[in-house]
């Protein structure tokens, strides 16, 4: 059962993809994901189409999908005769409530729980690269200090060559 949940979110994550500066999931995966046809989920979105807003759903333009389709080494598009639709987290969520099905529910749930860990993942890539830019600061005035130090050590092995002699005071004997 682990094992089939782990499969499944990496399934899930790599069918996540980056379109328009929000994380996207196309139609047709969604419906593979629900065990129904990519036009049964259509529909049912056509059927409540004032559910799904332009941040929650939107159609690829042909140069989005070009691209998109651009990233796949095998083509398993088909005979598409439309542009596909794509669906935000927001979308998606949306989805749960015009497919009425156990496995739709289910896979939402599942899909919510993996939108939520690809947004950690960022946010933690991001503190990453805030702490990686302290650090190097860090590192730029340590480099300055050390050459400030090497500067000091510098004069003073310069003063100690130019020193003349010193006659000695104090007792003779």
């Amino acid at each position: 059962m682990e094992n089939e949940i782990l499969l499944s979110e990496e399934l899930i994550s790599n069918k996540i993809y980056f379109i328009r500066g929000q994380k996207v999931m196309l139609d047709r995966d969604l419906a593979t994901l629900y065990g129904i046809e990519t036009k049964v989920l259509n529909q049912a979105v056509k059927r409540n189409i004032s559910r799904f807003p332009e941040d929650f759903m939107f159609q690829l333009t042909e140069i989005e999908f070009q691209n998109l389709k651009s990233q796949f080494v095998t083509s398993s598009w088909g005979g598409a005769r439309k542009l596909p639709s794509v669906f935000t987290e927001h979308g998606v969520l949306m989805l749960s409530s015009v497919i009425n099905s156990d496995k739709a529910v289910q896979t939402n749930i599942q899909i919510m729980r993996i939108f939520s860990k690809v947004r950690q993942m960022l946010l933690d890539t991001t503190d990453l690269k805030i702490d990686i830019l302290q650090i190097q600061k860090k590192l730029e005035n340590h480099d300055k200090n050390i050459e400030l130090v090497f500067s000091y050590l510098d004069e003073l092995s310069e003063k100690k060559e130019k020193e003349q002699p010193r006659t000695k005071i104090g007792y003779k004997k």
